[in-house]
């Protein structure tokens, strides 16, 4: 007879299994990205705000659109924006047709701070995934890209 107690507990079904170790790289690949970007001065929305304005290009986006667009919807995107302003990342205007948009832009210095990013985040990136092959990677991010798709039976409207 065996001295350790025996468990009649199930394994949790895979599908928590796969949810819980998806959230655990998440977090694992996001820590270190939040090291990398805290030693520029940056937190990681702050720097996913400047890569989206950057490829919205000079028109910029109302602040609405920015929140959209974001990996990681932040509550309150309008003290972000305050806070990046004030840094002098990003701009914001009130639009003369209609003044309840105010279209937010990247700043030269924003500019400057994401090209002084890009190469150290693509390393970065490089170093975290060297592990797996090509062909892992590329199945990887099929499957992660159907994750993010609706169920057949889910509407799209209310996530």
């Amino acid at each position: 007879m065996s001295s350790s107690p025996k468990s009649n507990k199930q394994p949790a079904p895979i599908e928590d299994r796969i949810f819980v170790a998806v959230m655990k790289a998440a977090d694992f690949l996001g820590q270190q990205a939040e090291q990398l970007l805290k030693s520029h001065g940056l937190t990681g929305t702050q720097y996913n705000v400047l890569r989206i304005l950057r490829g919205a290009g000079p028109d910029g986006l109302p602040c609405r659109s920015v929140g959209d667009r974001m990996i990681s919807h932040d509550p309150d995107m309008t003290r972000l924006l305050d806070r990046m302003e004030k840094r002098g990342l990003t701009t914001r205007e009130r639009q003369k047709d209609d003044r309840r948009v105010v279209k937010t832009r990247i700043t030269p210095q924003g500019l400057e701070m994401l090209k002084k990013l890009d190469q150290p985040v693509r390393e970065m990136h490089k170093q975290q995934f060297q592990h797996m092959s090509a062909a892992k990677l590329k199945l990887l991010a099929e499957l992660l890209g159907e994750c993010q798709k609706p169920a057949p039976n889910e509407d799209p409207k209310a996530s």
